[in-house]
């Protein structure tokens, strides 16, 4: 049997070529979901990486179909169930520190989407310069079915998507294919699959780390794919009349006045993903997202870091339990929230969830400080 060591760095796999470290994430049969194990050898090697003047880019990737699936969240619920929330604390410090590192890292980070990219999987990605979609990547941010909302800075790289589509994704959870993910911005570039070896070469034999010429080189290899037909990117419009309402009761509001006009099997399906949803989850989650237009990459985590303690220690709501239970373990797909309905959810309620936690041994989330940051990465704190 393979020692616990040799088991935590089997998940993540290290190459090194020339002046290029390649990190694989390798839990295929998870869909490379973030364990603590993983999210603790990324921030190392990240850090690791970023003082060693021999190491010009970083290329992350995932072994098997998925990029990455997101946070180990079932270990966390687990945690939960024990009376041991905190220790789901400690995962989403880490896991929160690593998106800091990434979204203001000294060098450059391509990340090859080439599969699953949800939730904390979004964030091992969205916050590094360079995100290559593929004609396999599937990119949401589904949180707010499971009773919890979109963390890990993405009320950073949300509410800076055009218009109100940060909103809209982020509300509905909806699943953005690589065309979207390109057309949106959460992509950079667009790269045929059976391209990427031949791309991840170039960049190995370019030896560089200006930005501009790794961008350059991933020009030659990037296309403009065609939106399909019933893309939500075409409904920007839409989106922008409906999510840009105060609350998300007139959102809803918004959209049945849609409805009731014309037959839109697309406002159909977003109504339906919203009332499937966690009432509680939408609330706080459409105020991280608008909070985050007007702060920084930082502000954004360390607000989400409350935000996830208060929905761990459940005492506000116990739908992230809930929802993971009917969701990931049980898989019914029927989950009792609590409290049920919008209305329920006072503004005195939402607050709570943003303000400081009342434990004597809690203690704000504390991000490192960077030195030598390129003007990318400082434009974002």
């Amino acid at each position: 049997m393979a020692s616990t060591h040799e088991q935590t760095t089997d998940q993540v796999l290290v190459e090194e070529k020339s002046s290029v470290k390649i990190f694989t994430m390798n839990r295929p049969k998870q869909l490379n979901a973030l364990s603590a194990a993983m999210v603790s050898r990324l921030l190392d090697l990240f850090l690791a990486c970023a003082g060693d003047s021999s190491v010009k880019l970083i290329i992350l990737k995932g072994k098997g179909r998925a990029f990455c699936a997101g946070g180990d969240v079932a270990a966390v619920v687990h945690d939960i169930n024990q009376g041991n929330w905190k220790r789901g604390a400690d995962y989403f410090r880490k896991e929160f520190t690593m998106n800091y590192v990434m979204a203001t890292y000294s060098k450059p980070q391509v990340s090859i989407l080439n599969g699953i990219v949800m939730g904390g999987g979004g964030g091992a990605s969205i916050h590094g310069r360079f995100r290559i979609a593929t004609e396999n990547s599937l990119f949401a941010m589904p949180e707010t079915a499971l009773g919890l909302f979109p963390d890990v800075g993405a009320s950073y790289f949300l509410s800076r998507l055009p218009g109100f589509f940060g909103e809209y994704a982020g509300l509905t959870g909806t699943r953005l294919d690589g065309p979207e993910m390109l057309a949106c911005g959460l992509a950079t570039h667009f790269v045929r699959s059976e391209r990427l070896p031949l791309l991840e070469e170039a960049l190995v034999k370019a030896d560089s780390s200006v930005p501009a010429v790794i961008s350059s080189i991933i020009d030659e290899f990037s296309e403009i794919p065609d939106l399909k037909r019933n893309s939500a990117y075409h409904r920007l419009n839409i989106i922008n009349k409906c999510f840009s309402r105060r609350t998300v009761e007139e959102i809803i509001a918004a959209l049945e006045r849609e409805a009731d006009e014309k037959k839109d099997d697309f406002i159909t399906s977003t109504i339906q993903s919203l009332k499937k949803a966690s009432p509680t989850s939408l609330k706080i989650s459409l105020r991280s997202i608008r909070e985050g237009r007007l702060q920084g990459i930082g502000k954004c985590l360390a607000r989400e870091f409350r935000m996830v303690c208060h929905v761990m220690r459940g005492e506000i709501s116990k739908d992230f339990v809930e929802g993971c239970r009917a969701i990931l373990l049980d898989k019914d797909k029927n989950p009792k929230w609590d409290p049920s309905r919008l209305e329920l959810i006072s503004d005195e309620m939402v607050d709570r969830y943003f303000s400081k936690m009342n434990e004597d041994d809690w203690e704000e989330l504390q991000l490192p400080v960077g030195s030598n940051l390129p003007p990318y990465a400082v434009a974002k704190l």
